[in-house]
């Protein structure tokens, strides 16, 4: 992950909030993307992809901002943490990081990212259905 997250003017590696929250073991994988709203608000939701029989319910989300909280800043904690099926990944391996803003922000999933050039290509439809719980 390269990406840089901007929350309220500090700037956050995604790779920092990555190696907090996958070192949880029931945490498969992660992916945060943080969007610029209007008004100089900021939305950061985390995806998680749970291993087998486990679920985001509310100790998680807890041990989950704890950890964030005290290992990095309570600016890493993210607004909403939403478990998913898949988290998207380039052929080449990278996660989709700047696409899946892209659709959050209200883009065009065909316009924001190439299926063509996904691992996962049916990764992002849960993304696209998410968009609309984005505030504005």
């Amino acid at each position: 992950a390269d990406s840089t997250l901007n929350r309220h003017g500090v700037r956050i590696g995604s790779a920092e909030i990555y190696r907090v929250v996958e070192e949880i073991e029931v945490v498969a994988d992660s992916l945060v993307v943080c969007c610029e709203l209007p008004g100089g608000r900021y939305f950061m939701p985390l995806f998680l992809r749970l291993r087998d029989g486990a679920a985001l319910d509310d100790t998680l989300r807890a041990r989950i901002a704890e950890r964030l909280r005290t290992l990095c800043s309570p600016r890493h904690v993210p607004d909403v943490m939403v478990a998913m099926e898949q988290i998207p990944y380039t052929l080449t391996g990278k996660k989709m990081e700047v696409p899946v803003r892209k659709i959050l922000m209200g883009q065009r999933a065909e316009s924001a990212a190439s299926r063509d050039a996904m691992a996962n290509p049916a990764a992002l439809d849960a993304y696209v259905a998410f968009a609309g719980a984005v505030p504005r």
